[in-house]
């Protein structure tokens, strides 16, 4: 589920972390990674737990309701506690075996979930959708992806509570939420339990040793790498160059000396992009300007040496 780039980036905050607290040993940073990366799918099951928990608030109104013989209660759809992708999640039994092995559960934060609730229903797009003449999967996507991106995002009360739990989560909430809203816009109607059953929530071993050694060797060699920066940048005082170009740099040498199997293309953009996300506003010109340069230092030498047609672009 996570791309090279998520990696990329886990493996960045945590040399980022390491130049400003430090930490006991490569061994030590490595642990920190990994753990980094099974909360942000640890995060990705909560947050899918959590939509469904919203649903079944939802439910449980409706049927207080019902008892009550609320008639405008009663009377109004239930097409949000039938949508049928929410169904598919909270019935699923590969998701209910994680959640019940990582102890995830709302019972103990019920009033996380129906403040949530209460702020939902009370927009425009929640009136809209429960007004509709006709149950529609296209619009019960809709609905999610909203409760996503426009609900979850920004609601305090959750996120104070993924603080709480994890000092991972603030950094990884919004890439959760985006990956999260493009899972359920990929839902077929007659595939939908299936996508959910397949979803890979933990590294693959070829992610794994990525992930490993470009930690590692970006670390080990962080000297040689700085001096072969601060031969480039004699214009510049390093110092008082961002630490994040810096650390992107320095990955982005160790990809393109020490990855084989990486397209210098690839390596390249993926840094350059990272650095608009996470640095300065010209910090991407001048990351890609200093790895042009570098670049042709390196073919010159011969520490490019790609394997596979096509990967020294």
């Amino acid at each position: 589920m996570l791309s090279r780039r998520h990696l990329r980036i886990k493996v960045m905050q945590i040399l980022y972390g390491h130049s400003h607290a430090g930490f006991d040993g490569i061994s030590a940073g490595e642990k920190e990674l990994l753990l980094s990366i099974d909360r942000y799918y640890e995060l990705f099951l909560y947050q899918l737990s959590f939509i469904t928990e919203v649903q079944e608030a939802a439910r449980r109104q409706y049927e207080d309701a019902k008892l009550k013989h609320l008639p405008e209660e009663e009377s109004y759809p239930t097409r949000f506690i039938d949508n049928c992708i929410l169904t598919a999640i909270s019935e699923n039994k590969t998701l209910n075996e994680l959640y019940k092995k990582r102890s995830i559960s709302w019972v103990a934060e019920n009033e996380i979930v129906r403040r949530m609730l209460k702020s939902f229903k009370s927009r425009p797009v929640y009136k809209k959708y429960m007004s509709a003449d006709n149950n529609d999967f296209e619009k019960d996507k809709e609905i999610i992806v909203n409760l996503i991106k426009k609900g979850l995002e920004d609601f305090a009360p959750l996120l104070q509570y993924y603080e709480s739990k994890s000092i991972f989560w603030v950094d990884d909430i919004d890439t959760v939420n985006f990956i999260l809203s493009k899972v359920i816009w990929s839902c077929k109607k007659e595939e939908t339990g299936d996508v959910f059953s397949e979803m890979e929530l933990s590294l693959d071993d070829e992610d794994r040793e990525f992930t490993i050694n470009l930690f590692r060797k970006t670390l080990m060699s962080a000297d040689k790498f700085e001096k072969i920066i601060s031969e480039k940048t004699r214009n510049w005082e390093v110092e008082r160059i961002a630490v994040m170009d810096i650390i992107l740099l320095k990955m982005a040498i160790c990809e393109l000396t020490e990855f084989p199997s990486i397209p210098v293309k690839v390596t390249m953009n993926e840094y350059i992009e990272i650095a608009k996300m996470y640095s300065t506003p010209k910090s991407s010109m001048f990351i890609n300007g200093i790895l042009d340069k570098l670049l042709v230092d390196f073919r010159t030498q011969g520490l490019v040496k790609k394997t596979g047609r096509g990967l020294m672009q």
